[in-house]
């Protein structure tokens, strides 16, 4: 074995393919080559990988890069979308497992990933909002705050006591 002069940090898994590809023909076995791995680089792939890339390597395999594997397709359609926005807007208290009792032919996984990645919302207050700010809200907002800062202008710090503050809510009770 080597003595370890530094650390590589951070190395790309091709690199640590090509290592395992080097070691392998120097006839090195899988345990060993995890060994030295680990000490070179850190704990960057587990020995089960190792020993995958390893058997691939005798096998005669000389490319170092993952092959490009295809993504599963999506199971979600525009109709599918269009179809729970519309529960959505129907009843914004709407539950993922009730959205399921609805639509039954896609799981709740699905649904759940339909509502909150591809149409952007997020449960709060246990009503479905969008998470992005439309112009009505960004209005409504800039609104308030202007009558906060007209608020603060005439009655000062009194008036930051009054203000109670909770997660992405702001409520103003005037007395």
């Amino acid at each position: 074995m080597f003595e370890m002069a530094a650390l590589i940090q951070s190395p790309t898994k091709c690199e640590v393919h090509s290592i395992i590809r080097f070691l392998n023909a120097k006839g090195e076995c899988p345990v060993e080559i995890h060994k030295q791995i680990v000490a070179v680089c850190g704990n960057v792939m587990n020995w089960q990988n190792v020993t995958k890339w390893w058997h691939e390597f005798s096998e005669g395999r000389t490319d170092v890069h993952d092959e490009q594997r295809s993504r599963r397709p999506s199971l979600i359609s525009d109709d599918l979308l269009q179809e729970i926005e519309g529960e959505i807007c129907a009843n914004q208290r709407v539950t993922i497992r009730e959205s399921h009792d609805i639509i039954p032919k896609v799981s709740k996984t699905t649904i759940h990933e339909a509502v909150t990645e591809k149409l952007g919302y997020r449960k709060l207050c246990t009503c479905w909002v969008p998470k992005i700010l439309m112009d009505d809200n960004k209005t409504k907002r800039r609104g308030f705050a202007l009558k906060f800062l007209t608020c603060y202008a005439r009655e000062g710090n009194e008036f930051l006591d009054s203000i109670v503050t909770g997660d992405e809510t702001w409520v103003f009770h005037q007395s």
